[in-house]
């Protein structure tokens, strides 16, 4: 018989256990489940709605049901539905119908929502960690390589060169805005909502501050309604999370067009690489590749998210049971991309010479040539035919711009003089952009130093909100606190 089977005269068919059971996926929840649980017991036994020995009994019971998930001595059951039930269950089998009084004042509608509250709180630490240590991975490739001279690429035509420690700090500078969305995000991932019972909270004297207050919560919802149906605070990481994934894929794309023999600018370590089962030559980049891939499937998790909740009315509806399965595999897709990438890039050797070679054999030089003859009081759009000409005519001719002789130079305009030479030197090109958030060697130490500074800030507070989100440590269950 169900828990809840008081009022059917049979049981569900199988069918039917089969297709609503969410158990299959929802046991990850299982240690936040039994943290909740003590919590919630520990309160009533606070407010005198169970007496202290009751309090003691059920405590104990739930420490053995934790021990023996622990030694994997359970099976959970479909029969059961979901972990909730399961662990009520298994609490009776050891406690006896005392075990039946721990939902006393509260809801599945709510105790599930404190579960998704507590798992996420905690997953999103550990995803915040994992994106620091990416970004530290790029900051030490970036500094390493403040010589390092690549062409920069618009439409993936080469366009102006620049160090490729600059290019690295592009994506330092993409992940301390994930890590800020994420920090910010986590202000109403931490908010209690036990408490609100089914949607209308409970007739027992409960205390929400207390349990908020064990739990480490920041906040409590106001409206019981919105506690049980509110899923915002998924869709958000799910938003975040997505943003992220488009970071990682598009440097992962780059990291598949630098290790390829016509770039040949990197080369990725051979742990992080795969072979083929027939051509013995390739070495292929399938970490970065899978990253790219799934990119995909965590935007569909968001557009699965936002498209369960679209219609629903207020307030628990079961088509919230699909809020699970997307946040999960959203969490393991982000952890897996980001612990995989970071060694990848600190292993990553960079081919500096091959870089150089390229910005030398190209006409990325070409805006500077256009800024040397405004410098001669040449208005920008007459130097930049001038220039257009200056290289049709090389094209023409299979050369490059610093291959010119300055009587060739100066048949295009005879205010060039030899010091176009040095102008164009790529050295010189680089280091001319010596403005905010420019490429030059000067200006790329300061981003790096501006980043150091906010990953300081960024440790700071994974120290600060670390102890929120330690499950074991939020409810010592062998005694609760009263």
């Amino acid at each position: 018989m169900k828990l809840w089977g008081g009022r059917f005269t049979k049981p569900t068919n199988q069918l039917v256990d089969e297709y609503t059971a969410s158990i299959s996926f929802d046991q990850k929840l299982w240690r936040q489940d039994i943290v909740g649980s003590s919590a919630h017991v520990a309160m009533l036994g606070k407010c005198g709605i169970l007496s202290m020995d009751e309090v003691r009994q059920i405590i104990a019971g739930l420490k053995k049901v934790k021990e023996k998930i622990e030694r994997k001595q359970v099976q959970f059951e479909i029969a059961h539905e979901d972990i909730h039930m399961n662990i009520e269950k298994l609490l009776i089998e050891e406690i006896g119908p005392l075990g039946g009084k721990l939902h006393t004042g509260r809801s599945r509608n709510d105790q599930v929502a404190l579960d998704m509250h507590l798992y996420l709180r905690e997953k999103l630490m550990e995803i915040i960690e994992l994106t620091m240590y990416l970004q530290q991975a790029l900051l030490e490739q970036a500094q390493n390589h403040l010589e390092t001279v690549m062409p920069g690429y618009t439409h993936l035509q080469r366009a102006q060169p620049v160090l490729f420690g600059y290019h690295l700090m592009a994506y330092v500078s993409m992940l301390q805005r994930d890590l800020e969305r994420m920090q910010d995000s986590f202000k109403r991932v931490n908010i209690l909502p036990l408490g609100a019972g089914a949607l209308a909270g409970t007739t027992f004297p409960i205390d929400r501050q207390f349990v908020a207050s064990m739990l480490q919560f920041d906040g409590i919802y106001q409206n019981s309604m919105d506690a049980v149906s509110d899923r915002d605070f998924i869709v958000e990481f799910l938003s975040h999370a997505s943003l992220l994934m488009t970071h990682l894929s598009r440097l992962c794309e780059e990291l598949v067009i630098w290790s390829s023999q016509e770039f040949s600018f990197i080369e990725l370590d051979d742990a992080f690489c795969t072979g083929s089962s027939i051509m013995p030559q390739k070495k292929n980049p399938d970490v970065a590749e899978l990253v790219r891939g799934k990119t995909g499937r965590v935007y569909g998790n968001l557009i699965g998210m936002l498209t369960v909740l679209k219609g629903l009315p207020l307030a628990y509806n079961k088509d919230m049971q699909e809020d699970k399965e997307g946040m999960f595999d959203t969490v393991e897709t982000l952890h897996g991309a980001l612990a995989l990438l970071t060694p990848m890039i600190s292993t990553m050797q960079v081919k500096t010479e091959q870089m150089r070679k390229a910005v030398t054999q190209d006409f990325s030089n070409a805006t500077d040539l256009a800024d040397y003859l405004v410098t001669k009081q040449i208005p920008f759009r007459k130097a930049h035919e001038i220039v257009g000409n200056a290289v049709l005519y090389c094209i023409e001719r299979h050369k490059y711009l610093l291959d010119l002789s300055l009587e060739e130079f100066r048949e295009f305009s005879p205010l060039i003089d030899r010091d176009v030479y040095q102008a164009l030197d790529i050295d010189t090109v680089v280091n001319a952009r010596n403005v905010l958030g420019g490429t030059a060697k000067q200006q790329v130490e300061q981003q790096i130093q501006f980043y150091q500074e906010k990953g300081k800030e960024n440790r700071a507070w994974v120290a600060t909100h670390s102890q929120k989100v330690m499950v074991e440590a939020l409810v010592d269950i062998k005694s609760p606190v009263v």
